[in-house]
C-alpha cells in the first residue's frame, strides 16, 4: 500500500509538468488606470490654447475615470450583446421595447452624470464648449455606439429653442444630469433624451423628398400639436423619449417635436418595425419606424423645417468629428502601448525604424483633426437668416450655405481658418446626410 502510493506522489509532479504546456511572457498589459487627458499632449495643448484652463483639474480626474478597467469592460460588454426589440410583452399590449445590456446603461448614466448632453448649455462660460468636447473626446475611446443619444440630445437644444413653449416645458428635464433608461411617459421621468428621424425611403437625405404628413389637431402653428401619419427609414436610438422630425404640413415641411407617450399617458403611435442589422456600432439600436396618427409639436416655423431641425444636425456633425479623432486617438495609443511592450528581433518593437514610422504616421495623421476639432470648438456659430446658412469662424462670415434654394449647388464650399491653419470643405448639397 505504501508502495502505491509512493508511485503515486512521484507521479502527481509529472502531471502538473504535462499541464503547463508554456509561459506567457512578451505580451503587452491592458492599457488601463492611466490619465487619457495628460497622455495626450496634442489634447493637453488645445485645451490650454482654446480657452479651457478653468478645468484642467475636472478633465484630469475625467481622464482617469474614462480609463478604469470596469469602465473599459462596459464598452466591451455594449458590443458584444446587441439590443434585442419586443414589439409587445407577454399579455399583447404593444411596448416597443429595446432591451440593451446594462452595461450600455452604466455608460449612458455616466455620461449624462458628467453633462456631456448638456453642460454647455447649464454652464455657459468661457471655454464651456472646449471643455465639453475634451471630455466627450476622452468618453469616445471608450465606447462610440451610447455616444449617439448622448449627442442627439446635447444637439437638440439650439433646435428646441426654437420655440419657446416647448423650451419651457422640455429642455429642464432634457438637460437635467442623469439617466433614466425605462420605458415610461416623458412625465414619469427627471431626466430625458431626444433622437431625431429625417430619412424616409424614397428620398434619404433628400429630407425635401419626405411624404410623412403631419395634420393640425387645432389651429396649426408654432408650438401646437399636430398629428403625423407616415414612416422613417432611419430613427437611430428609438428609446429616446422624443425626436425631432420632418413632416409635410399644410404650410409646407416643418419640424416636429414627436414624444413616445402622448399627454394623457397612453403610448404614442410611433411604432418600432424592426431594428437594423448593421455591420459596426451595434451597441446602439437603429430602427425603422412608422407612425399613425402619432403626435407632435410643431418647431420652429411652419415650412421652415429644414432650417429647424439643421441647428439640430449642426451640433450631431461637430461631435461625429470629436468622436471619430477620439476612436483614432484610441487606436494610436493602443498600438503605441503594444509597440512599447513586445520585442523581436532584440528590441522592442517601438524602437525598430519601420515599426516607429509606422506609429508616427498614424500620430501624424491624427493631430491635424485635434487641431481641427478644438479650433472650432470656441468660436464656432452656425446662424440662419431668410437666405440660408451662415457659417462663422469667430465672428467673421466665412461661407453661406443655401438649403432652401430649388436647386442647391453642389460646389463644395471652402472654408480657410488663418488662426489654425486649415481649410474646412463644406458641402451644401446634402444637409440631412
Amino acid at each position: 500500500m505504501n508502495a502505491q502510493n509512493d508511485s503515486l506522489d512521484k507521479a502527481v509532479p509529472q502531471a502538473d509538468a504535462l499541464a503547463n504546456t508554456h509561459e506567457v511572457f512578451n505580451q503587452a498589459t491592458p492599457l488601463q488606470d492611466y490619465n487619457a487627458f495628460r497622455g495626450d499632449t496634442a489634447l493637453y495643448d488645445a485645451v490650454l490654447r482654446e480657452g479651457g484652463e478653468r478645468g484642467v483639474e475636472e478633465l484630469d480626474r475625467y481622464g482617469f475615470e474614462t480609463t478604469r478597467p470596469e469602465v473599459i469592460e462596459w464598452g466591451y460588454q455594449a458590443n458584444a450583446n446587441k439590443p434585442e426589440f419586443e414589439t409587445h410583452d407577454r399579455y399583447g399590449h404593444r411596448v416597443d421595447q429595446v432591451n440593451y445590456h446594462p452595461a450600455y446603461h452604466k455608460l449612458m448614466d455616466m455620461a449624462t452624470r458628467e453633462g456631456l448632453h448638456s453642460s454647455p448649455w447649464t454652464d455657459p462660460g468661457p471655454g464651456a464648449q472646449v471643455l465639453r468636447a475634451a471630455k466627450y473626446y476622452m468618453h469616445a475611446q471608450v465606447e462610440g455606439g451610447h455616444g449617439c443619444p448622448i449627442t442627439m440630445t446635447f444637439a437638440s437644444v439650439p433646435s428646441l429653442r426654437l420655440t419657446p413653449s416647448l423650451a419651457e416645458r422640455w429642455l429642464p428635464k432634457v438637460t437635467a444630469r442623469g439617466y433614466d433608461g425605462r420605458n415610461v411617459s416623458h412625465h414619469d421621468k427627471q431626466a430625458l433624451t431626444i433622437g431625431m428621424g429625417m430619412t424616409e425611403k424614397q428620398g434619404g437625405s433628400d429630407v425635401r423628398a419626405n411624404t410623412t404628413r403631419a395634420h393640425p389637431v387645432g389651429a396649426g402653428g408654432s408650438g401646437e400639436l399636430y398629428e403625423l401619419v407616415g414612416h422613417k427609414w432611419f430613427m437611430s436610438a428609438p428609446m429616446c423619449d422624443a425626436f425631432l422630425m420632418l413632416a409635410q404640413s399644410p404650410g409646407g415641411l416643418s419640424c416636429f417635436l414627436v414624444p413616445r407617450w402622448r399627454e394623457d399617458g397612453s403610448k404614442n403611435p410611433l411604432q418600432v418595425q424592426r431594428l437594423k442589422n448593421k455591420m459596426g456600432n451595434v451597441s446602439n439600436a437603429s430602427s425603422e419606424v412608422e407612425l399613425r396618427g402619432a403626435h407632435g409639436w410643431m418647431v420652429g416655423e411652419e415650412g421652415r423645417g429644414v432650417p429647424a431641425i439643421i441647428e439640430m444636425v449642426a451640433m450631431t456633425r461637430f461631435d461625429c468629428m470629436i468622436g471619430s479623432s477620439g476612436g483614432q486617438r484610441q487606436v494610436v495609443a493602443q498600438a503605441v502601448h503594444h509597440a512599447a511592450n513586445r520585442a523581436a528581433f532584440g528590441e522592442t518593437l517601438l524602437d525598430q525604424p519601420l515599426m516607429r514610422n509606422v506609429i508616427a504616421d498614424l500620430q501624424l495623421a491624427l493631430w491635424p483633426l485635434e487641431r481641427l476639432r478644438a479650433g472650432l470648438t470656441p468660436g464656432w456659430t452656425l446662424a440662419a437668416d431668410d437666405e440660408g446658412r451662415i457659417l462663422r469662424f469667430n465672428g467673421t462670415t466665412e461661407a453661406q450655405v443655401d438649403y432652401q434654394s430649388d436647386e442647391p449647388s453642389s460646389r463644395p464650399l471652402p472654408v480657410y481658418n488663418a488662426r489654425h491653419d486649415y481649410l474646412l470643405i463644406l458641402s451644401p448639397a446634402d444637409p440631412g446626410a
